[in-house]
């Protein structure tokens, strides 16, 4: 049976709360919920960063500190993370708007800013989020040749970028570590 405290916890999700996780070297490597990162400190497999001071996690004999930032104590060697050109991916990098109108509220397909029956290859720069209607309207043209110019420049994104696009709210303690240079 689970204490009253784990129960309210799930009933509002405060454990699904995201933290930042770091390898040993400060590299961020994932995001975590809350339950996670507890565990991995109370198994000593990761130490406290950062935490937030406006939360904390009470237990009947402990106050512990509401995690914000967690670095593991061991490295792992990670492969690179390179991010794989798919249908979801363009779309989480153009934030779920069209490329050429800006607008979100219609349905999006993916559109070949240099057509493929002129050459246009599926790359990141050659790829872009476009409503249906801007869809059309471009057809098999060019944005130039069908008067429709981008909002937006494709690019290939990293994974630190992905991390930043996974949450709806940065987390303050978070930018000293996706924002080094």
């Amino acid at each position: 049976m689970e204490n009253d405290f784990e129960g309210n916890f799930k009933q509002n999700g405060a454990l699904n709360a995201r933290v930042l996780l770091l390898n040993q070297s400060y590299e961020p490597i994932a995001i975590c919920n809350v339950k996670k990162a507890i565990i991995l400190l109370f198994l000593e497999k990761a130490e406290l960063v950062s935490d937030n001071q406006s939360l904390a996690l009470h237990s009947a004999r402990q106050v512990l500190p509401w995690p914000s930032v967690i670095r593991l104590n061991s490295y792992i060697k990670l492969p690179y993370k390179d991010i794989i050109l798919t249908r979801k991916n363009i779309l989480r990098r153009d934030k779920h708007k069209c490329g050429y109108c800006g607008r979100s509220d219609l349905p999006l397909t993916i559109d070949h800013i240099i057509p493929k029956s002129r050459g246009g290859r599926d790359t990141w720069d050659n790829l872009v989020a476009a409503c249906l209607l801007c869809n059309n309207k471009k057809g098999d043209k060019t944005p130039d040749e069908s008067d429709l110019s981008l909002r937006i420049k494709p690019y290939r994104p990293n994974y630190i970028m992905f991390i930043i696009n996974s949450v709806s709210r940065l987390d303050e303690n978070w930018k000293p570590f996706l924002y080094q240079s």
